[in-house]
């Protein structure tokens, strides 16, 4: 935490109207500013120094990029289906970037086929 000092700093003051300098003169007890911490608000200049990138990325966010995942997959196996033999195969969709996600590892559930598997399939 203190190496994001500054962060959580500006973020009290900002959200909550608290100057971080209450806790050292004794004016806000360590659990109040554990409480305040705690509860940052998404967008807080700490979670985003703290959590990185992984922090700009609401739940939002997460199932926006689901969808677009799945319309991606559902719109790739409907052109596989549908194109002429002598064509070749479309490419499977690369899911959108997540962060704090490795592309290398797969996403899909355990069991359940992944993309290479599909494009398999249905070449």
């Amino acid at each position: 935490m203190e190496e994001h000092a500054e962060a959580l700093e500006a973020d009290l003051l900002r959200h909550y109207g608290v100057d971080l300098l209450d806790w050292h003169r004794g004016e806000l007890s360590s659990r109040r500013l554990a409480v305040l911490v705690r509860h940052l608000p998404q967008d807080s200049a700490f979670r985003a120094a703290h959590e990185g990138e992984a922090a700009r990325w609401s739940l939002t966010d997460h199932l926006l990029a689901a969808v677009v995942d799945h319309l991606a997959i559902a719109n790739w196996m409907f052109a596989s289906v549908n194109r002429d033999e002598d064509d070749p195969a479309p490419e499977p969709p690369q899911p959108v970037p997540r962060p704090g996600v490795d592309e290398a590892t797969p996403e899909h559930a355990p069991g359940t086929p992944g993309p290479a598997e599909l494009a398999r399939f249905f070449a």
